[in-house]
């Protein structure tokens, strides 16, 4: 079995955790969460006791780490995942992580594999709301590839973004176009996936984005392209919530342990 524990106890982490109790995670153990919201992790161990399960909400991440975890899923933030991610490769613990923007930064993203290297650990990225990871890093090995990204969204999760304009509550617009790296900057958690993509393919430097809002629009819609000169690949994926992200982690999960890894 493998001690597994997360930081971040929003939906997507209870998705997880939801998972490890109706048997959909038979090899690991959920034994610790961690939130800056303490109520948040003791519900999230409440839960898992009420299933027969012990699960320890930790008031620190130090404390969370000495429960010597096989794996920590990561569902908080970039800046979280930033300031847990050394001492926790460093604990001798494998990270999946949805806060793929933390590794735009290429500094961080360099220590982590280094790090990570030194300690026999590995820092998994879920595929999040998008996918298709596979085919846009056999593209871009070929050579010569290039990739773009295009998130639309609707005017609610914009509101209290730096792009917002109350135009936009009635008229469809590009919001930004630039790279994964610049759209990280601007949202640090609103175009994680195009992060992911980028990583999986030409960089953040190289991967152009583009995000788009739309008056009444509800969900998500994650497009991402790449091109070689042999190959033309075309992942398009519309979410109506957030959920998908939570599953996907999941789904790295399963893989992790599994004799046949997709």
């Amino acid at each position: 079995m493998k001690n597994l524990v997360i930081a971040g106890c929003g939906r997507l982490a209870e998705i997880v955790a939801d998972a490890v109790i109706n048997g959909l995670l038979p090899e690991y153990n959920l034994v610790g969460v961690y939130s800056r919201t303490a109520s948040k992790a003791e519900y999230f161990a409440s839960k898992m006791q009420q299933h027969g399960k012990l699960c320890q909400a930790c008031t620190t991440f130090e404390d969370l780490l000495a429960l010597k975890p096989d794996y920590l899923v990561e569902a908080a933030s970039p800046a979280a995942m930033k300031a847990f991610a050394i001492p926790t490769l460093k604990n001798g613990t494998s990270i999946v992580t949805l806060s793929i923007g933390a590794l735009a930064d290429t500094a961080f993203y360099n220590e982590a594999m280094d790090v990570a290297k030194a300690n026999g650990t590995r820092i998994y990225i879920a595929s999040g709301a998008t996918g298709g990871f596979d085919v846009l890093r056999t593209a871009t090995l070929m050579g010569n590839a290039s990739a773009r990204f295009f998130n639309e969204k609707g005017v609610r999760a914009l509101r209290r973004s730096a792009v917002y304009d109350p135009a936009m509550e009635t008229e469809k617009r590009i919001v930004f176009s630039g790279t994964a790296r610049e759209a990280i900057g601007i949202f640090p958690t609103g175009l994680n996936v195009s992060v992911a993509a980028s990583l999986a393919s030409v960089g953040p430097e190289k991967m152009q984005v583009a995000m788009q809002s739309t008056p009444g629009f509800i969900g998500d819609t994650q497009r991402v392209e790449i091109k070689n000169d042999q190959v033309h690949a075309v992942v398009d994926v519309y979410s109506a919530t957030p959920e998908i992200a939570g599953w996907s982690v999941v789904s790295t999960l399963i893989n992790i342990v599994s004799p046949i890894v997709f």
